[in-house]
This record gives structure tokens, C-alpha cells and sequence, in this order.
């Protein structure tokens, strides 16, 4: 059990039978490799459809008591294609045309979406010669659908301690009176790490598309290296700065019991890809593992001589957006002002609501509203111990002539955040990137 590994393939992974075959060979070449956990069919190309997408499709249709079948052929003809260039011998037509009934006659939206990663999870245990585990059995929802963790832990280690390999479908599993329940989408990240974490596994292999994560956007850097090793902690904060990784909540089961996860690249194996481990000591000063970013950010700084001394400031100021339902991203801060910086999407048409009662419950001196601002994390666990990374970062963007609106930097000192326009934005993302590469 000590080497033990659990592999999560993606759905561009799973897309087609020659992926299929891709997913095979990385499997029999490692015989440590014991449950796998596979997506729903993703696109083969650019303007293709991914099967849970259709699948949705199919029961926003069935809802309105509409005809399914130009649709739901699409995702059939999947399947079948799938099952022939692989030279199974399975009733592909059959399990599908049950399937079909089941949306028909009411099947819920949970279950219509689980549908792919189900028959995914038939085809590859039939052509791994693996047994198949329906996720529904092992992976548990309370009645308010609420992941059960207790539950799961318990009839997955059971299933897990009879079976030597064996195939879980992700992204669904079911409440106590058999109702199939899902993940939030991308969920079958969450299925492997719950998987790795009862196994005691000793890696979570992240299969994808792409060999690990990269230090910056490659639409803005198209030649960013690839991050070797990072941090959950890392992770986290560039997840959060909208960097494409992981599911948030795939993190968590692994984490606790130090599970490294690895992101790997189906379609080239022999890429070491990323690791994400819980400490890297290994780190070297002066260096940063990640650049991410948005746009679109608006702040409102609210300006009051002598604020500090009004202990209930900060918390009338904070209830204003509370009441507003708005989350706040950062609260820099200094003597006599105060800013925050909320998503221009979530404010909508509230902005003129929020200053009036700003005004009521704070009496400031003045507010100021700026718009257009863009926030980019600079990330990395070696910045803790470094001189000059943030000389650096601005020396970067003042060769640019990017002019910076915002600094902070958390406690941790694991990343620092900085403001600027919208319309220099990949620029500085670019510049910074530069500077330390």
C-alpha cells in the first residue's frame, strides 16, 4: 500500500479511443498505479463539445418535454466510436438507450450530468481489465447534499481493501436514499483526492493536457517555463488570482495527510510536470513560482482624519458590503483612508447604494470611487527570505512606464499584490515575468 499511486484522468484525456489507448499505456507502465478516476469525454478539437455539456443539454430539453435525440445522438455516436476503436465487446446501445429512458422520464440534472464520467468509468474498466467501482456506492451526500465525509471514508475503504485496481467514475456520488448527487463542475479532482486520501496512497497523479502548471498566462508569455514544485499554500493563492488550476476543493483530502499531487501530461508521459507538496524546502531565495492575475476591479477608498479612533469603523464600514451581499477582495490601508477593492462584476448597479450608505454609517470625509483596475499575485514561498524581489517587481514595471495604483503584501509574505490598469495588465505581467526568468 506504501507505494500505492491514484491517477485522475481529465476528460481531454478520455476524449476519444486513441486517447483511450494514451491512458493504457501510462497505466501498465507502472503497476503502483491502482484506482483511476476518469472524467467525462472532453473535446477532441477546438470546436467540438464535451459530453457533459451535452448532457445538460439533453435535460434542459427533457425539462421542456422536448425531443432529445439529435442531441443525445451526438454524445451516443461518442461513446460508440469510443468503444469500437477500442474492440470491446460491450452493448454500448443498450446501456445508452437506458440512459436515454432514465433523462426522458424525469431524471434529475445531477444525474443526467454524472452520466459521462459513468459510462467512462464501463469503458475503461472493460478495457483495463479493471473493476468497476460505481461512484454512487462509495462516495456519499448528506440529505442536503452535502459531501459526507465520514461516510464515504467508511464503504470506500471497504470497497477499497476487496479491490486491487480498480475504476471509480469522478464528479458524482449519491445521498443515502440512492440519489445521485454531483461535485461543482470540474468536480472529478475532488473524487481523486477523496479517493487518495482513504487509500493512503502515496501520489494523486493529475492527468491532463498540459505538462503542469506554468509561471505566467502563456497567452500573454507563450514561452512560460513550467512550475516543477509548488505549495498547496502557493497554489491557493494563485488559484485565487484566477491562475487555471485544480478544483479549489481537490486540494483538501490531500493535504491533510501530505498526499503530493502531481499534474501530468497525457498526451507526453514523459514530462515530469508539476508537484504539489505541502512544505518545499527545497526552495531557493530571491525566486518566485508564480504570476497571476484579473481585471476589472473597482476601489472605494474612504477617506476620515482621525478613523482609528472610532473602534466600531471597521465594522460598519465592512457590514455595508455584507448587507450588499458583496465580496471584498483586499482593504489596504493607512492612517486616515481606507480601500476596497471589490469586483467590478459584483457591484453592478449597487455602487450608488453602497456610497450613500457608506456616508450614513461612516460620515468619512470624502469617498473616492476608481475603476478600471487590474490586480496581478507575484507568489512564491522563496520571497519570504529575500532582498530586493520587490525592487525588482517595480523596477520591471517602471521600465514599462506601468504605473502602480495599489501594494500589499499578507503576513505570510508569500505573495504580494499590485494594482494597476486594465490596459497594462498583460504587460505587466510580461515585464515581471521577464525579470525574474
Amino acid at each position: 500500500m506504501k507505494e500505492l499511486i491514484v491517477t485522475k484522468f481529465g476528460g481531454s484525456s478520455l476524449s476519444d479511443s486513441k486517447q483511450f489507448k494514451k491512458v493504457k499505456d501510462i497505466m501498465d507502465a507502472n503497476e503502483n498505479r491502482r484506482y483511476i478516476i476518469p472524467s467525462a469525454p472532453g473535446r477532441r478539437y477546438e470546436d467540438d463539445h464535451k459530453v457533459t455539456d451535452l448532457l445538460y443539454m439533453c435535460y434542459q430539453l427533457a425539462t421542456h418535454k422536448l425531443n432529445i435525440d439529435e442531441v443525445f445522438n451526438i454524445v451516443k455516436d461518442r461513446y460508440i466510436e469510443i468503444s469500437k476503436g477500442l474492440e470491446l465487446d460491450l452493448d454500448m446501445e443498450n446501456i445508452l438507450e437506458e440512459i436515454k429512458g432514465n433523462i426522458i422520464n424525469d431524471g434529475t440534472r445531477d444525474y443526467v450530468a454524472s452520466r459521462g464520467e459513468y459510462l467512462n468509468g464501463i469503458i475503461l474498466a472493460n478495457y483495463l481489465d479493471f473493476e468497476f467501482i460505481d461512484a454512487k456506492d462509495v462516495i456519499f451526500f448528506d440529505d442536503m447534499g452535502i459531501f459526507n465525509l465520514i461516510e464515504t471514508r467508511k464503504k470506500l475503504k471497504e470497497k477499497l481493501e476487496e479491490v486491487q485496481y480498480g475504476v471509480i467514475p469522478g464528479f458524482y456520488g449519491s445521498k443515502e436514499n440512492g440519489e445521485i448527487i454531483t461535485f461543482t463542475r470540474g468536480g472529478s479532482d475532488v473524487t481523486g483526492s477523496i479517493v487518495s486520501n482513504v487509500a493512503d496512497a502515496k501520489l494523486y497523479e493529475n492527468w491532463t493536457d498540459v505538462s503542469g502548471f506554468l509561471i505566467a498566462d502563456p497567452s500573454i508569455v507563450p514561452e512560460s517555463k513550467t512550475i516543477h514544485s509548488i505549495t498547496y499554500r502557493e497554489l491557493r493563492e494563485l488559484s485565487y488570482m484566477g491562475a487555471p488550476v485544480l478544483h479549489e476543493e481537490a486540494i483538501f483530502p490531500v493535504k491533510k495527510t501530505e498526499i503530493p499531487i502531481n499534474i501530468r501530461n497525457t498526451n507526453r508521459p514523459e514530462d515530469s510536470g508539476t508537484i504539489i507538496v505541502n512544505e518545499d524546502t527545497s526552495v531557493k531565495a530571491g525566486t518566485i513560482t508564480g504570476i497571476a492575475g484579473k481585471k476589472d476591479f473597482i476601489v472605494i477608498t474612504v477617506e476620515k482624519t482621525r478613523m482609528t479612533l472610532e473602534k466600531d469603523f471597521l465594522r460598519k464600514l465592512i457590514s455595508v458590503f455584507e448587507s450588499n451581499d458583496i465580496s471584498i477582495e483586499h482593504m489596504p490601508s493607512s492612517i486616515d483612508s481606507i480601500s476596497i477593492v471589490v469586483s467590478a462584476g459584483e457591484i453592478n448597479n449597487k455602487l450608488a447604494k453602497i456610497k450613500e450608505e457608506i456616508r450614513i454609517y461612516t460620515k468619512p470625509d470624502r469617498i473616492v470611487v476608481s475603476s478600471n483596475m487590474a490586480l496581478i499575485a507575484v507568489v512564491g514561498k522563496g520571497m519570504i527570505r529575500s532582498k530586493g524581489i520587490s525592487g525588482k517587481i517595480f523596477t520591471a514595471l517602471a521600465e514599462k512606464a506601468i504605473n502602480v495604483r495599489m501594494i500589499t503584501q499578507g503576513s505570510s509574505e508569500l505573495s504580494i499584490i499590485i494594482g494597476i490598469e486594465n490596459e497594462d495588465f498583460e504587460n505587466a505581467i510580461e515585464a515581471i515575468y521577464r525579470a525574474f526568468n
